[in-house]
C-alpha cells in the first residue's frame, strides 16, 4: 500500500499501535468513526500489517453495500478464513448451522433458534464464535477486522457486536470501522471509539505534492478547500483535471467533477431518500449559502420542511444552531447531489431560486444565467455588473466566471469579444491567471475582429509586461488603444481608467520620460482627471516634482484606503505612496491582502500588496521579514509566471542581501538584472541593480565604486524628472560623493534637493537630508549644529539603518575632531543597532571606528552567543557548515531549497559571518563557549 495513504495519521497509528500492544494481555475492541474516504480502511490495513509483523493471526471481513439482508455472511467470512476456524466452526452445531445456510434475515416475532435469530441464539454465537478463536487458535493472540461494519448483514452485526463486548480479558482483539452517522445493525455503543477526522492542511498538503508533485499551488489549494482533509477527495480530485489545469493555464470549473469513487462513496445515502427530500437538497446544493428563507420559496408549494427529516437522520444536512443556516456535512455531499441530477432538474430549481432572489440582483443574475439555454442579452448585462461588484470586493475569479458566462449569453459578437477581453483583462490583475490571457483574446477576436479594442488593448498590455516584461510593446499597443478614445475622456469610463492605470506601470518599469509623455497627453484628455490618477501620476511617476495639494490628496487616499475592502484600491493608494513613504499606516490592509483568506483568489494584488509590505520593511529595519515575504513573492511570480513583478522583491531582498554582508549573492542578484532589463530598455529594473552595487561597495568600503554605480541613476548636482529612485539613493550619493573627495558635488546635490523641496515629501527624507547636511559640514560647528538637528528630528528611530548610519557618520566626524570620549557614543550606538539589523560590515566598520578611539570596539551581534538561534536554524547552519547545498539540506530536513536560504540569511548576521565558510568556525566558537 502507497504510504501516501497514512499521511497525516499519526495520531491514529499511535492509537493503533497502542491497542495492538496492549491486545495480548488485555484483548479488547476499538471502533474507528469516521466520514466516507477519510482513510478507515488504510488504517485498518496499517493495523493488519503491524500485526502480522508481530506474530499475531489477523482474520478480516467486511460489509458489503446491498447485501445486508444476507445472514451471516460477514461472520462466515470471518470464520472460514482459515482452516483451523473452518474445522473449529465445523465441530460446533450452532456455528455449523449459522455458516451453513444463507437466508433472509429473521423475524423477531419468530423464536429463538442459534441459527435463526437474535436473543438467546446470538448470544450463544458469539459465546461459541469467543470459545473458538480462544481454545481453537492457541496461546497465537488474533486481531479481528471489520471494515464497513455499517453495512454488516443484521446477524453477523449482531452477533459480531457482541463478540466484542466479550474480548476484554482474552488475547484476541477486535478493530472495526464504520461510516459516522450511517444506520447499521453493528450496536458499538460502550465500545471504545475513536473518530477518524479529516486531515489538517499541512497533511492535505503533504499528500498532494506526494501523490501530484505537479500540481500548480494555487490548483492545490483550490482541490485542499473543495476536498476538506478527505484523502480520497484529495487522491481523486486531481484525476479529473486535463493537464492544462493541473498546470493553472486553464480555469478549473465551478464546481469540480466527482469520480466514480467519490460519487460512490457519498451517493449512498442520498440515493435511497425520498423524492422530495432530494429536490430540497438540490435546491439547498445550488442555493449554496445555506439560507433557509430562500430554500423555502424556491420550494414553496413542492415540499415542505417536514422533508428535510430523512436527510438529517442520514447526517448529510444539519442546522447550524448559531445562524440558522443549513450546512452540508462535507462540501462532496453537495457535489454528489449535483451530479445525481439531471440538467433539466438543475435548470428548473435554478430559475425557482432566481424567482426567490427578487432584490437581490447579484445572486438572481447568477441563477438566471445558470437556468438559460441560449443567448440573452439583459441577463448578459446583468451578469457584467455583477463582475464589477465582485472585482471591486476582491473576489477576482468570481469576477471572471462571470464575464465568461456574460460573453457565453452575448447576442452580438462585439459584446461577446469586449465581454471575454474584460474577462482577460480581470484574470491577469486579479486571479494572476496569465495563462488564460492568450486564449481568451483569441476567442474574443474570433467573436468580433471588428469590435472595440481598448479592453482587449488593456489585456494584451498587461500579459505583455507581466509575463514577458515587453515594455515598449505593450507601451505602443495600449498608448494606441487610449489616444482612439473618444474625446474628452469620460472620468467614469472604468476601462480606460483600467487602461491609464495600466500605463502608469508600463512607464514606471520603462523608466524612460518618453514614455510618460504619452500618459500625460492621455491625462489632458480629461476635463477633470480622476483623482487617483492625477495624484498617482505626481507621487509615484515623479515624486520630486510633486506639489503640496497632490501630498494632501494622497494622505486622504490612504485614509480612504482603510476602510475599503477593495484589494486594487489598497494597492493603488500604497504605489502611489510607496517613493514618498506613505506605506506605515497600510501596513496592515497590505499584509490581509497578501496573507488573507481571499489571497489565493487574488494573486496579482497578493503580489503588489507583498511587494510594498516590503518597501516598508527595508526602511523600518524589519529585514529578517522582508527575506520571508520577499521570498513568498518569488514563489508567487514564479508559480504565475509574473516575472516582472518579481524584480522589485530581488531587489529588496538583494538590498538586505548587501547590507548584512553577503556581497556574493547580492552581486549574482545585481546581474540577474541587468542581464534581463537590458534588452527590454526596463531602466527601473537597471536602477534597481546599481542601487544593489552601490550598496555593496559602500559596505566593502570602496566608496569610489559606489559613486561610480550610484551615478547611473542620476548625476549628482541633478534630479532627473520621473527618475524616483533618486530619493531611495539620496544618503548613498553624499556619502559615495564626500568618501571620494567629491565634497563639492555632494553639496551641490544637497542644495538642489533642497531647491526642489524634498524635504517636504516625507518626514524621512527630511532625517535623510539633514544627515547628508552634516556629512558634508565644513566646520566643527557646523558638523554639530547639523548632526544634532538631525538626531534630534522627532521619530527617526522609525528608520534604524538611516538612524545608524548617521551616527555613524557623526562618531567619525567627532573622532576626526578629536573628540573621543563622545565619538565613542555615538558609534557605540551605531554599532549596536547595525548589529540588530544584521547589517554586518557596517557593525564591523562602526566597531573599526571604536577601536581606533581606544575602546575594544568588540560589538557583540544579535545572537552572537547562539541564544538567538532556533532550533532549526542551528541544525540548517551546521549542515550547511558540513559543506550540505541548499538543496541537499531541505531534502533532508523537508524544507524548499528558497526557505532554507532565507534561514541561512537570518543566520549568517547573528553569528556575525558573511559567508557559509565562515560558519564552521562560528559553530565551533558557540560550542566552546
Amino acid at each position: 500500500m502507497d504510504d501516501a495513504s497514512l499521511i497525516g495519521r499519526e495520531h491514529e497509528l499511535a492509537r493503533l499501535a497502542d491497542f495492538l500492544t496492549d491486545l495480548p494481555l488485555v484483548g479488547g475492541a476499538l471502533v474507528l468513526l469516521g466520514e466516507p474516504g477519510v482513510g478507515k480502511t488504510a488504517l485498518l490495513a496499517a493495523a493488519a500489517r503491524e500485526a502480522d509483523k508481530t506474530g499475531m493471526r489477523v482474520l478480516r471481513t467486511a460489509g458489503v453495500q446491498y447485501r445486508a439482508e444476507a445472514s451471516y455472511g460477514a461472520l462466515r467470512q470471518l470464520l472460514t478464513a482459515t482452516p483451523e476456524t473452518r474445522e473449529g466452526a465445523a465441530r460446533n452445531p450452532a456455528l455449523a448451522a449459522a455458516l451453513g445456510h444463507v437466508r433472509a434475515a429473521p423475524s423477531p416475532n419468530r423464536a429463538a433458534d442459534p441459527g435463526t435469530d437474535g436473543g438467546t441464539g446470538h448470544e450463544a454465537l458469539a459465546d461459541a464464535v469467543v470459545s473458538l478463536l480462544a481454545e481453537g487458535l492457541g496461546d497465537r493472540p488474533t486481531l479481528l477486522i471489520l471494515d464497513d461494519a455499517q453495512w454488516l448483514d443484521r446477524a453477523s452485526a449482531d452477533i459480531l457486536a457482541q463478540v466484542a463486548r466479550r474480548l476484554l480479558g482474552s488475547r484476541i482483539g477486535m478493530v472495526s470501522a464504520a461510516r459516522a452517522g450511517e444506520e447499521s445493525f453493528f450496536d458499538h455503543s460502550g465500545l471504545a471509539l475513536h473518530e477518524v477526522g479529516p486531515l489538517s492542511e499541512a497533511a492535505s498538503e503533504a499528500l498532494l505534492a506526494r501523490r501530484f508533485p505537479a500540481l500548480a499551488a494555487r490548483v492545490r489549494r483550490r482541490l485542499m478547500a473543495d476536498a476538506e482533509g478527505n484523502p480520497l477527495a484529495l487522491l481523486e480530485l486531481p484525476t479529473t483535471l486535463t493537464g492544462s489545469q493541473q498546470a493553472a493555464s486553464q480555469a478549473l470549473p465551478r464546481r469540480l467533477p466527482l469520480t466514480q469513487r467519490l460519487q460512490s462513496a457519498f451517493a449512498s445515502r442520498i440515493q435511497g431518500l425520498p423524492a422530495a427530500t432530494r429536490h430540497l437538497l438540490l435546491v439547498a446544493a445550488l442555493e449554496g449559502s445555506g439560507n433557509m428563507q430562500v430554500v423555502r420559496r424556491a420550494v414553496a408549494g413542492r415540499c415542505g420542511m417536514k422533508h428535510w427529516a430523512p436527510a438529517e437522520r442520514v447526517q448529510l444536512v444539519h442546522t447550524d444552531a448559531t445562524t440558522g443556516r443549513l450546512e452540508f456535512r462535507h462540501s462532496l455531499i453537495r457535489s454528489a447531489v449535483v451530479q445525481l441530477s439531471t440538467g433539466e432538474q438543475r435548470r428548473h430549481v435554478h430559475r425557482a431560486l432566481a424567482e426567490a432572489w427578487t432584490g437581490v440582483p447579484e445572486h438572481r443574475a447568477w441563477h438566471l444565467a445558470q437556468a438559460a439555454v441560449e443567448p440573452d442579452e439583459q441577463i448578459a448585462a446583468l451578469l457584467e455588473e455583477v463582475a464589477d461588484v465582485s472585482a471591486g470586493r476582491g473576489d477576482g475569479p468570481s469576477a471572471v466566471a462571470a464575464l465568461v458566462r456574460a460573453a457565453d449569453l452575448s447576442p452580438e459578437g462585439s459584446a461577446q469579444a469586449r465581454r471575454l477581453a474584460k474577462a482577460a483583462y480581470r484574470g491577469a490583475t486579479l486571479t494572476g491567471n496569465l495563462r488564460d490571457v492568450p486564449r481568451l483574446l483569441d476567442d474574443a477576436r474570433q467573436a468580433s475582429p471588428d469590435a472595440d479594442s481598448l479592453p482587449a488593448a488593456v489585456a494584451t498590455a498587461v500579459y505583455l509586461l507581466n509575463s514577458y516584461g515587453d515594455i515598449d510593446t505593450a507601451h505602443r499597443v495600449l498608448g494606441a488603444a487610449i489616444a482612439t478614445q473618444r474625446k474628452p475622456y469620460d472620468p467614469a469610463d472604468a476601462t480606460l481608467l483600467e487602461a491609464m492605470a495600466t500605463l502608469v506601470m508600463v512607464c514606471f518599469y520603462g523608466g524612460r520620460a518618453e514614455l510618460w509623455s504619452v500618459f500625460d497627453e492621455a491625462l489632458g484628455n480629461y476635463t477633470s482627471p480622476p483623482e487617483m490618477l492625477e495624484v498617482t501620476r505626481a507621487t509615484f511617476g515623479d515624486p520630486v516634482r510633486a506639489r503640496p495639494a497632490d501630498f494632501a490628496r494622497l494622505d486622504a487616499a490612504v485614509d480612504a484606503a482603510l476602510a475599503t475592502s477593495d484589494p486594487s484600491r489598497v494597492v493603488r493608494v500604497g504605489i502611489a505612496g510607496s517613493y514618498v513613504d506613505r506605506l506605515g499606516p497600510l501596513e496592515e490592509p497590505l499584509r490581509r491582502i497578501g496573507y488573507g483568506e481571499r489571497a489565493a483568489d487574488n494573486i496579482f494584488p497578493a503580489i503588489q500588496a507583498l511587494v510594498l509590505f516590503c518597501h516598508q520593511a527595508w526602511f523600518a529595519g524589519r529585514w529578517d521579514e522582508l527575506r520571508t515575504v520577499a521570498h513568498d513573492v518569488l514563489d508567487l511570480c514564479e508559480e504565475c509566471q509574473y516575472s516582472l513583478r518579481a524584480w522589485p522583491a530581488k531587489y529588496l531582498l538583494a538590498s538586505v542581501t548587501a547590507a548584512a554582508g553577503d556581497f556574493q549573492t547580492a552581486r549574482l542578484l545585481a546581474d540577474q538584472m541587468d542581464q534581463w532589463a537590458g534588452s527590454r530598455r526596463a531602466h527601473t529594473v537597471r536602477f534597481y541593480a546599481a542601487h544593489v552595487r552601490t550598496l555593496i561597495a559602500l559596505g566593502q568600503g570602496d566608496f569610489e565604486a559606489a559613486y561610480r554605480h550610484v551615478t547611473t541613476i542620476g548625476p549628482t548636482g541633478a534630479l532627473p524628472p520621473f527618475t524616483r529612485n533618486v530619493a531611495w539613493v539620496f544618503l548613498d550619493v553624499v556619502e559615495a560623493a564626500v568618501r571620494s573627495g567629491r565634497r563639492e558635488e555632494a553639496v551641490r546635490h544637497i542644495e538642489v534637493a533642497r531647491d526642489a523641496g524634498l524635504h517636504k515629501v516625507s518626514a524621512r527624507l527630511d532625517f535623510v537630508l539633514l544627515g547628508a547636511e552634516a556629512l558634508t559640514a565644513g566646520s566643527t560647528a557646523e558638523a554639530e549644529l547639523r548632526f544634532g538637528a538631525a538626531l534630534s528630528l522627532e521619530g527617526c528611530e522609525r528608520w534604524p539603518f538611516e538612524l545608524a548610519r548617521i551616527h555613524l557618520y557623526y562618531g567619525e566626524r567627532l573622532r576626526r575632531d578629536r573628540a573621543p570620549a563622545r565619538a565613542r557614543a555615538h558609534l557605540d550606538t551605531a554599532a549596536q543597532m547595525f548589529a540588530r539589523l544584521g547589517a554586518v560590515p557596517w557593525a564591523d566598520r562602526a566597531a573599526k571606528e571604536l577601536r581606533a578611539c581606544g575602546s575594544p570596539g568588540g560589538v557583540r551581534t544579535a545572537g552572537s552567543d547562539g541564544a538567538a538561534l532556533t532550533p532549526q536554524q542551528r541544525e540548517i547552519a551546521s549542515l550547511a557548515a558540513a559543506g550540505l547545498t541548499n538543496k541537499e539540506i531541505g531534502a533532508k530536513l523537508f524544507l524548499s531549497p528558497r526557505t532554507v536560504s532565507t534561514h541561512l540569511h537570518q543566520v549568517f548576521p547573528k553569528l556575525g559571518v558573511t559567508s557559509r565558510a565562515a560558519l564552521r568556525d562560528a559553530l565551533e566558537s558557540l560550542d566552546r563557549r
